[in-house]
């Protein structure tokens, strides 16, 4: 299968992944709707889109055509009527598993019976979130990196009732975003997050130790081992209460230390630091730059 044409996609959640997720689908040539419950939620999101559509201009990466295109097809509603229509439906709402169930027991009632339905969760069981399904064998994994733009990476998850034709849909996604695809099966942590989580939690117990800093150790990895961003400073993107959630979640699946929330992680969510977003994390943000670490990570 190659690419998706002009699949019906709505894209619920309108947070920084599902306003991203929406921003491909839409520049990629997708009638896109952009669904939330919370109207400032969608407000913000599809302000975003246009500023990164923008930046993207600026940039020379894309053209004045293709933003006017993209949000042309771009359209945003609170309601689930947009539900009826769609060829395609990706979640991207908070990993809480009960949350994504309720959500696709709505799906299943309201959407067409050939619609394949994703979640863009990174660790969350996908057997589990389609069990809450008449159709498990059309839920996929659908695992896009922040930020969606940019990042070329699709991780496809197969649950164990995942279709063949679900699987090549996935596929016809990536080649239409000009991603690449990976293939894994539904385990704790897939292939990213369970590798992500594990160089993360040790660079937060270095920190603990006292071994370095946060800068030293994400600059060990960014020129020791040519990675794009530090551990430290991609947890402070993807969000600190993000990473513990996973994190725990793969401890209580896995059962090694490995997985163990590090005690830091639980002291900077607690004390509301939960990364970029907060102007807060392993580093200090102004405007959204890195102005210096945390004094809270050295207590």
């Amino acid at each position: 299968m190659t690419g998706l044409n002009n699949t019906n996609t709505v894209v619920i959640g309108a947070g920084t992944m599902g306003h991203g997720i929406a921003h491909v689908c839409a520049l990629a040539g997708l009638p896109t709707t952009l669904v939330d419950v919370d109207q400032a939620v969608l407000d913000k999101g599809r302000a975003a889109i246009e500023t990164n559509l923008q930046k993207g201009v600026d940039r020379g990466k894309i053209s004045a055509e293709d933003m006017a295109g993209a949000l042309s097809r771009l359209s945003v509603r609170t309601d689930a009527g947009a539900y009826a229509h769609a060829g395609l439906i990706i979640e991207a709402v908070p990993e809480r598993m009960e949350l994504k169930q309720s959500i696709f027991r709505t799906l299943d009632e309201q959407a067409p019976a050939d619609c394949v339905l994703g979640t863009n969760t990174s660790s969350l069981s996908i057997t589990a979130i389609a069990a809450a399904t008449k159709r498990p064998d059309r839920v996929v994994g659908l695992h896009f990196f922040n930020p969606v733009h940019i990042m070329k990476l699709l991780e496809v998850v197969r649950g164990v009732h995942t279709s063949e034709a679900t699987l090549a849909t996935a596929r016809g996604l990536a080649e239409t975003l000009g991603k690449t695809a990976i293939f894994v099966d539904d385990a704790p942590g897939f292939a990213t997050s369970r590798l992500g989580i594990t160089l993360g939690n040790e660079a937060m117990r270095m920190v603990e130790q006292g071994v370095a800093g946060p800068r030293d150790i994400d600059t060990a990895m960014t020129l020791g081992y040519k990675h794009p961003m530090g551990p430290l400073m991609l947890t402070d993107l993807v969000g600190l209460d993000v990473r513990y959630h996973i994190s725990q979640a793969l401890y209580e699946e896995l059962g090694t230390d490995t997985f163990r929330p590090p005690l830091i992680l639980r002291k900077l969510v607690r004390a509301g630091a939960l990364g970029k977003k907060t102007g807060a994390g392993f580093y200090l943000y102004e405007n959204g730059q890195v102005v210096g670490e945390n004094p809270l990570v050295r207590r």
